[in-house]
């Protein structure tokens, strides 16, 4: 069974990102386990990273994605780049040195605006941060979801059937991916 964590920019309970997210973690296979991981984590400062001053938040997460063979992130574009919440859990991750929590797990990167470009500054500022912390990620097809909320239902459901079956497309590159990375 492949464990794949769902890692969400937006911390927002009502989400658009979160909602694209979980419709393309649903195209995954069956024998995928996945599971959404909580970022809302204390502010990475190196002075707390050692025996006896590790916040508990850290710990949780750290704990959680050493569980995880392969990523999802799927974030929002907040002034070109990602939120700070996500490039925080970025930092936690990957500390302290020689402890990263990323190194060669595959990765996705969805990027998600309500605006046309489907958030591309974020999706291109996170692909950097992965490339430091030698995380594989698929290349094509990119993954850029503009005009959201055209593609929501009243619900909050995606039921396009063309947009289902690009999400399909990306989760299949996914899954190549991570059976490359694994043989």
């Amino acid at each position: 069974m492949t464990n794949v964590g769902v890692i969400v920019g937006s911390l927002r309970e009502g989400s658009f990102t979160k909602k694209i997210a979980k419709a393309v973690a649903d195209q995954l296979p069956a024998d995928y386990n996945v599971s959404l991981i909580d970022i809302n984590l204390d502010l990475y400062n190196e002075d707390l990273d050692v025996d006896g001053k590790v916040p508990a938040s850290w710990t949780k997460f750290r704990e959680a994605m050493n569980n995880v063979d392969a990523v999802i992130f799927a974030t929002p574009e907040y002034n070109r780049s990602i939120p700070g919440g996500l490039k925080n859990a970025i930092d936690v991750g990957s500390r302290p040195m020689g402890s990263s929590i990323w190194d060669k797990k595959p990765a996705l990167i969805i990027s998600v605006s309500p605006g046309a470009i489907g958030g591309f500054g974020a999706n291109m500022a996170l692909r950097q941060s992965l490339v430091f912390l030698n995380m594989p990620v698929v290349q094509q097809p990119e993954a850029y979801i503009g005009g959201v909320t055209n593609i929501l239902d009243d619900n909050g459901e995606v039921t396009s059937q063309r947009e289902l079956s690009y999400f399909k497309s990306i989760a299949d590159t996914f899954v190549d991916l991570i059976n490359k990375m694994n043989s």
